[in-house]
């Protein structure tokens, strides 16, 4: 399978090749049979079989098989991944996740460490129960309100069941070496006990607290959601948008003004607003104190044309005298800056838009019941009516967009539970600071200081079924009178709170009526408890005390303040300790584009499409199954149609994470196309095709190979490579260490094709005749193999695990054995001190620059083994290229068509002297070669 897409491309193209089968009798958990014949080309699917089941079966990734490692070190290394929503399937961004995480658990668990890397799945409390509604609507017409809460979250727990179960096999399909004894998801049991243990915790120290508030509402939801679920879409103007329950698109991005009647005086006041539907609860018009237009109006009180009320005129330095009219409405209830205003000044609060988006009581009945943004146009035509409008304008503004369910946020003002944030931050500041916590790349040490340092409290209420229904209860007292006035208690368990309660109140505990809260928490209050939550706490369990705090937490960029900074937080506060010493920030996947993935431009691609490969018809099938609007499915399956006109081929797992880590993962976002991984599983196909030429050279002599001793005589090249290998692992652990994974995997691509390949095979084919020198060549190759393919085993799993397997029976001093690749020791450069010569690798530089060139010539003018059809244009330049492409083709084997010398090269002995003498010849072609491209073939 080739690739031909460039830069231009708007598709990949491609050829199908031979799929290759796995056939042998093999019970699931039993190890894969390489004793059968070596198949004569690569397909994933033949060596992705069966590996995965013998691994999990034997317990290789589960920390107590430590014990039973000749090399284990007393070190652990310790993680979490980073739980994965239930709502549906992994996509690409997972898929990198996985691939990173797996390639430092992998390295770590062959070094000797003990591992705990823990699966995990997150309940997603507003996309799941999002999801799980629109499918009872299509596929049976009802709605959550038509069940009870437990009909409703049965229904969930189907959903959950079905999905869970999807996630897990994608992550095994990955080759993600997780222990799944000890997988974990946010509704467990256990970790639901975690989460209530947290929240009385954090009640008791006063760390949560109940207040009314104003919060970022969502009426599609009918639900309040965090801050930074909320997104920024920047209008430049008037704007037709969609909103969710509204057949229509809706203006936005304009600026209404219409005018207050000032009482018993002529004058008006003209007000400017993007929402003239909050005008409903107008207590007051403000305007700045110096503002030379209204200094005779201080104080004075306006008359609201709809509800008769009064409305002072109040003064306050927050009003932006360039904005509009310099005159603002002030709506405590509906919106942030006037909620602080109304605290400066006293004003009421007057809520005039329900949580389900339509208008209250308050309204008058005119409007009452009407949906917020139809009410919109009425009052505008109302204040016409009234002669009071004033114009309408284009407004650039910042539209704040529901970021779960795509609604237009509308600040309500609810009584919510909070989370106090400032001191949490201080001290996750400070870790930074003091270098206890760890931030890569460590530019986002500023990020991390500017929002903590700005942080608010974090409202964790939501209106929701589907969650952790919040462990608080209102307390109702016999013969209580005030039925304003919320008591509330909390408890890990109702009975636990009827004691508090009574203890509390001063009455007997059979006295006291309990409800308990219907919201339930928000969910990434549950998923920052998560690295101890998943460990047992609040038990001192074993895994708590060995493996908390973490190693290392690795994730996306974009979930710093979602999840990372809300699990320093919560960790150091609960637990007395940082949950982890090192945070790593992959950068985000996006399309070959540059494009964000989104459901709705049809560029999300689940990995086991581009592991198996797939059809554009089965791609729109699945966007047709999904819950995509109407119009956005149209949208989704026309980018499908011209990215994959022939769907995407199959790349196979290890061509799939090799690729993704070949980016360099801290910087900018990653742009991955197809063809990438397919060139990859090019990758994968010469590493087969290397194998079984070693395979060939050992033949069936099973004491074909020696160890490879400091005594051994090692000619020039044997000495040379031998050296490359050295500074590849070198250069491997210094990357591992700073986590520039794009390194570890261009210094092992390079040197399996570049200079094993490329040279070294080359050089060994003609010494296979020769006694004592094929001994020693054989006994290289063997071992250059054999540690390339467990220094790429952390990123390519299966194709490692098969080729070494196939290598063992040739291993020096070993009888047959069953252990596998991902448990032996990963190569050290202390180890192979011995075969560092340095002067070989810098003699030889220039020997693999001129090959590189020669190649890339060959491919330019189209140098063939056929006779060309015209002949160079100048004879001398032939005389100085001839002698030069002899020397060149003993070093690479080129057969090139040279017309003054018609024999083979190879049968020709190569140059006499030192390697030293080589190089000298190839100093001569390299000057030759640039001759030659500035006359190329007519």
């Amino acid at each position: 399978m080739t690739a031909h897409a460039t830069s231009e491309d708007k598709s990949v193209t491609w050829s199908e090749k031979e799929k290759i089968l796995y056939t042998a009798p093999t019970p699931p958990g039993t190890k894969k049979d390489t004793s059968l014949p070596f198949p004569s080309s690569y397909s994933p699917e033949y060596v992705e079989s069966s590996w995965y089941q013998w691994w999990e079966k034997e317990g290789f990734f589960s920390p107590e098989q430590h014990e039973r490692l000749s090399h284990s070190v007393d070190r652990t290394f310790s993680l979490c991944i980073p739980p994965p929503n239930v709502t549906g399937t992994l996509h690409l961004g997972h898929a990198l996740t996985v691939a990173v995480e797996d390639a430092l658990v992998r390295r770590r668990r062959m070094q000797g460490y003990r591992v705990l890397w823990v699966p995990g799945c997150d309940h997603a409390g507003i996309a799941t129960q999002t999801v799980v509604e629109r499918r009872l609507l299509k596929e049976r017409g009802k709605r959550r309100q038509d069940f009870t809460r437990e009909e409703f979250l049965q229904e969930v727990w189907k959903w959950k069941n079905e999905k869970g179960e999807e996630i897990y096999h994608q992550l095994r399909r990955l080759g993600a070496s997780l222990d799944w004894s000890r997988a974990c998801f946010t509704m467990d049991p256990g970790f639901s006990r975690a989460v209530t243990e947290a929240f009385v915790r954090l009640c008791d120290s006063g760390l949560i607290y109940r207040s009314e508030g104003l919060v970022n509402w969502s009426c599609a939801l009918e639900s309040a959601i965090s801050d930074i679920e909320v997104d920024s879409k920047e209008l430049s103007g008037q704007t037709m948008l969609p909103v969710p329950g509204y057949e229509n698109t809706m203006e936005f991005g304009t600026m209404f003004t219409f005018a207050y009647p000032i009482e018993g005086h002529d004058g008006e006041v003209a007000v400017s607003t993007t929402r003239p539907e909050t005008m409903l609860g107008d207590v007051a018009v403000a305007v700045h104190p110096d503002d030379p237009r209204y200094q005779a109006v201080h104080g004075k009180q306006c008359r609201h044309p709809f509800t008769n009320r009064l409305l002072p005129i109040i003064t306050d330095s927050m009003v932006d005298m360039e904005l509009g009219t310099g005159a603002v409405k002030v709506t405590p209830a509906h919106d942030h800056t006037d909620f602080l205003l109304s605290q400066r000044h006293s004003l009421p609060h007057i809520t005039v838009i329900r949580g389900d988006g339509t208008m209250t009581p308050p309204c008058g009945q005119w409007l009452e019941g009407v949906k917020r943004f139809d009410a919109r146009q009425l009052v505008v035509d109302a204040l016409v009516e009234k002669k009071l409008f004033r114009g309408k304008k284009s407004h650039a503004m910042t539209l704040p967009v529901c970021s779960r369910s795509g609604d237009i946020i509308e600040p309500l003002l609810k009584k919510q539970w909070f989370v106090r944030c400032d001191e949490m931050a201080k001290k996750a500041i400070q870790a930074v600071e003091d270098g206890q916590l760890d931030i890569i790349p460590h530019f986002y040490t500023k990020t991390w200081k500017n929002w903590l340092s700005n942080i608010s409290d974090w409202c964790i209420s939501r209106q929701l079924w589907w969650g952790h229904q919040i462990p608080a209860y209102q307390v109702e007292l016999p013969n209580s009178t005030d039925k304003e006035e919320e008591q509330w208690v909390w408890g890990r368990s109702e009975d636990e709170a009827r004691l508090r309660a009574a203890v509390k109140y001063g009455v007997r505990p059979e006295a006291i009526t309990l409800t308990q809260d219907p919201d339930v928490l928000d969910t990434w209050f549950s998923s920052g408890l998560f690295p101890f939550a998943m460990l047992g706490w609040p038990e001192q369990t074993t895994d708590l005390q060995r493996y908390y705090p973490n190693s290392v937490l690795e994730t996306g960029n974009d979930l710093i303040f979602f999840w990372v900074a809300r699990m320093v937080m919560l960790g150091t506060e609960l637990t007395g300790q940082l949950p982890f010493k090192q945070v790593l920030f992959h950068s985000l996947v996006r399309d070959k584009h540059g494009r964000k993935m989104s459901k709705s431009l049809g560029n999300v691609i689940d990995p086991l499409d581009v592991i198996h490969g797939v059809s554009l018809e089965r791609l729109q099938e699945k966007v047709t199954e999904g819950n995509l609007d109407p119009r956005e499915r149209l949208v989704a399956m026309e980018a499908q149609r011209k990215d994959f006109p022939k769907g995407i081929p199959q790349c196979g797992t290890d061509a799939l994470r090799f690729a993704l880590c070949s980016h360099k993962m801290q910087g900018e976002d990653i742009s991955l196309s197809i063809s990438q991984v397919l060139s990859c599983r090019h990758f994968c196909n010469k590493m087969w095709q290397t194998l079984r030429f070693t395979l060939g050279v050992l033949g069936d002599n099973t004491a074909a190979v020696e160890t490879l001793e400091e005594t051994t005589p090692l000619s020039s090249m044997d000495r040379w490579i031998c050296s490359r290998l050295y500074s590849t692992v070198l250069q491997c652990e210094q990357a591992f260490e700073a986590y520039e994974l794009h390194t570890v995997t261009s210094a092992l691509y390079s040197f399996w094709v570049h200079s094993l390949c490329d040279v070294y095979l080359e050089y060994v084919k003609p010494v296979l005749h020769s006694g004592r020198a094929r001994q020693v060549a054989s006994s290289v190759l063997y071992h250059c193999v054999s540690v390339s393919l467990a220094l790429l085993t952390p990123f390519m799993p299966f194709i490692t695990e098969e080729l070494w397997q196939r290598l063992q029976p040739f291993r020096p001093g070993a009888a047959a054995h069953t252990t596998s690749l991902c448990l032996q020791p990963y190569p050290c450069s202390s180890q192979l001190e011995h075969w560092h010569f340095p002067e070989e690798e810098r003699d030889f530089l220039l020997v693999q620059e001129v090959i590189r060139v020669a190649r890339s010539l060959r491919a330019q003018c189209g140098m063939t083994k056929e006779k060309p059809a015209s002949q160079l244009k100048t004879a001398q330049v032939l005389n100085h290229f001839k002698s030069a492409v002899w020397t060149l083709s003993w070093i690479s084997s080129l057969h090139i068509y040279c017309p003054q010398r018609e024999d083979s090269f190879h049968s020709s002995p190569p140059p006499k002297g030192s390697l030293i003498r080589v190089v000298d010849h190839t100093c001569q072609l390299h000057l030759q070669v640039q001759v030659y491209i500035n006359f190329p073939l007519k």
